[in-house]
């Protein structure tokens, strides 16, 4: 299975920020909605960065002035690893794991974003299969 058979399945809403918009409304969306990061877009739909959860506690402990008056572009990971939308599940959770990373976009071949999966996302989906496997030989 691809990670766009799995948008299909789970939905290919996201979540997102433009790079101007203030850290302080990103953590209020991130607290709000229960989740870990937002994705920062261009005005074109092409991702420019990552604002997650991590982000905003290191920017806390190490910028003692305060972060609520910067923008999402000064603390958001800028080099974000994306996958295109026939990449399989196997590989975005192999890149996942080697990464650290909790959230993979995905994005056509300008760059474009198509949709998010998260671990807990590819996980699932994993576990289905399992079940389905137990399931076939019993």
């Amino acid at each position: 299975m691809t990670v766009s058979a799995m948008l299909r399945e789970k939905g290919s809403a996201v979540i997102s920020a433009s790079p101007g918009t203030p850290v302080a409304e990103v953590a209020r969306i991130m607290a709000e909605r229960r989740i870990g990061a937002v994705v920062v877009l261009e005005a074109d739909r092409r991702v420019c960065g990552i604002l997650s959860e991590r982000d905003v506690v290191r920017a806390l402990a190490t910028r003692f002035g305060g972060i609520g008056g910067m923008a999402a572009e000064e603390l958001m990971t800028r080099e974000v690893v994306m996958v295109g939308p026939d990449t399989p599940v196997d590989t975005a959770l192999r890149i996942m794991d080697e990464g650290y990373y909790r959230h993979l976009p995905v994005v056509d071949d300008a760059g474009r974003l198509l949709g998010l999966v998260s671990v807990r996302d590819l996980v699932r989906h994993r576990l289905a299969q399992q079940a389905m496997a137990v399931e076939s030989l019993t």
